[in-house]
């Protein structure tokens, strides 16, 4: 079980997830940075959703003109941000099946290819 010192800009849900997937596995240091920018940007996402909840997805302009409100991009970037963070930690790998947690050791996708044209 790893501890990390508690991030008091995540929220209370937030920051439980993070704990139990540092508890689950192994991750290198710059794993953690990822895993604590995806909880950021998870954040981001719902409170951009909230926002959209109570004020609605639109607004008029002066000129009576709809538009999308600037939340409904935030949500956006910010589940796009999440979904490519926790796949670059490809967090469901195999556990190796000793009660050790996994190591993450990258994209798993990637790993072994090559990105040149031969």
């Amino acid at each position: 079980m790893t501890t990390e010192p508690p991030r008091k800009h995540l929220r209370a849900t937030t920051r439980r997830w993070y704990q139990a997937v540092l508890d689950e596995y192994r991750l290198e240091p710059h794993h953690r940075r990822l895993l604590l920018l995806a909880a950021g940007a998870w954040d981001r996402c719902e409170q951009a959703r909230e926002a959209l909840a109570k004020h609605g997805i639109c607004y008029d302009d002066r000129f009576g003109a709809p538009h999308a409100r600037p939340e409904v991009g935030i949500e956006r970037d910010s589940r796009l941000g999440f979904a490519r963070l926790i796949r670059e930690l490809a967090l469901d790998v195999e556990s190796p099946g000793d009660n050790r947690p996994p190591v993450i050791t990258g994209n798993a996708r990637l790993r072994g290819t090559s990105t040149c044209q031969e």
